[in-house]
């Protein structure tokens, strides 16, 4: 009896040190909060939230209502308890804007930026709206480009893969059959040395392959090389026309977007060079941004900028004029989506028999290293 008394005596002690030591409240709150803020909500996720939201806001449910009602049917348990944590917040009188400022990493600024217009100027219902259908066009576009260059970046990965088992295993083999290896002709010689790179140095290869990806992202992110490496990829050779058009598609339709939930062109301007994501683009709007509050218009500000087409510019300045710039801006976006999708479809067509006739070449090369010694030899034999 003494024995089971000591034992709870001890196990309290335990649990009162714990308790005291380590243990807080809401420690264990904290930590899942922490992981799901650095979470996040798919883009066809937050359409289906955004566009559910409208329909029972614009059904007269109160926004807490509504976000009850999400949380209880979502099956997602990351949405689920941002959801939750939407709930708690706006039970004590938070705005909408400012649960989604919590999680940074589902909601960019701009969408934020575009809820909490629509609050303060009580168009909530169309604000969500027009946020859906311009998530949902990003993604589409996105979406696009993916597609039409995974076949192409699969057929590369593919060859990658083929080069790399002939070097180490199929050509080693098929050079063994010579035993004087130092009057094999000059193509051979060099399939032999580039074979015995791969045999030796293949772990060399994984390496620096692996290290320069990761020192390329980290270089890149750096605030120094950033803008360098975003120049570099707005000269990229075929590609570079296809990414400055996705940067002003995003561009126009993220500034229609804010300028359509009635946020100030100044405020709307500082949101969109957050949400464009290159460095180069990002300081030009701040710059224009700068000359509007010097009382210059927009177009007067692109105006001889490499950066922005003329036609962009001149539609701009004409509906500048009447007042409708988010008319413009949002059709100048659906003209460079549609000129992206074409670009897109062209290279797409173009890399398949690039890629193609370069695998030949590669397949006609080993065959003819593997092969002209072999006839060499025939035409010895037979002179003899």
């Amino acid at each position: 009896m003494s024995d089971l008394l000591i034992l709870e005596n001890e196990s309290k002690e335990i649990s009162d040190w714990l308790k005291d030591s380590w243990y807080k409240p809401g420690l264990f709150e904290r930590l899942n909060e922490k992981l799901v803020s650095s979470q996040w909500i798919k883009t066809s996720e937050k359409v289906v939230i955004f566009r559910l939201l409208a329909t029972m806001v614009d059904a007269w449910l109160s926004l807490m209502k509504a976000i009850s009602i999400l949380e209880k049917q979502e099956k997602n348990p990351v949405v689920k308890n941002i959801l939750s944590r939407f709930s708690d917040e706006l039970k004590s009188w938070k705005t909408l804007s400012y649960c989604m400022s919590l999680f940074p990493s589902s909601f960019w600024d701009s969408e934020t930026g575009m809820i909490e217009s629509g609050e303060k100027t009580w168009r909530l219902n169309i604000a969500l709206i027009n946020l859906a259908d311009q998530i949902e066009k990003i993604a589409s576009i996105n979406g696009k480009i993916k597609s039409a260059l995974m076949y192409p970046a699969m057929i590369i990965v593919v060859v990658i893969w083929v080069i790399f088992v002939m070097m180490t295993m199929v050509v080693p083999k098929l050079l063994d059959i010579f035993e004087d290896k130092s009057k094999l002709p000059a193509s051979t010689q060099l399939l032999m040395s580039i074979s015995n790179a791969f045999t030796s140095y293949w772990w060399l290869m994984m390496i620096l392959a692996v290290g320069g990806t990761i020192f390329v992202g980290i270089w890149k992110r750096t605030e120094v090389w950033k803008y360098k490496y975003d120049l570099f990829m707005l000269k990229l050779p075929v590609f570079w026309d296809i990414i400055v058009k996705m940067i002003l598609s995003k561009f126009a339709r993220t500034l229609s977007g804010l300028l359509s939930s009635w946020v100030s062109i100044v405020e709307a301007l500082r949101i969109t060079s957050d949400a464009v994501w290159n460095e180069v683009y990002k300081q030009r709007i701040m710059l224009i941004r700068d000359d509007i509050r010097q009382w210059l218009k927009i177009f007067e500000s692109m105006e001889w900028d490499k950066l922005f087409p003329d036609m962009m510019v001149q539609m701009i300045q004409v509906w500048e004029q009447t007042a409708k710039l988010d008319i413009i801006i949002i059709k100048i976006a659906d003209f460079y989506d549609e000129q992206v999708d074409n670009k897109v479809a062209v290279i797409n067509k173009l890399l398949e028999p690039i890629i193609i006739v370069t695998l030949a070449v590669i397949v006609w090369f080993i065959a003819i290293a593997i092969m002209q010694p072999i006839m060499n030899l025939a035409d010895t034999v037979s002179n003899s």
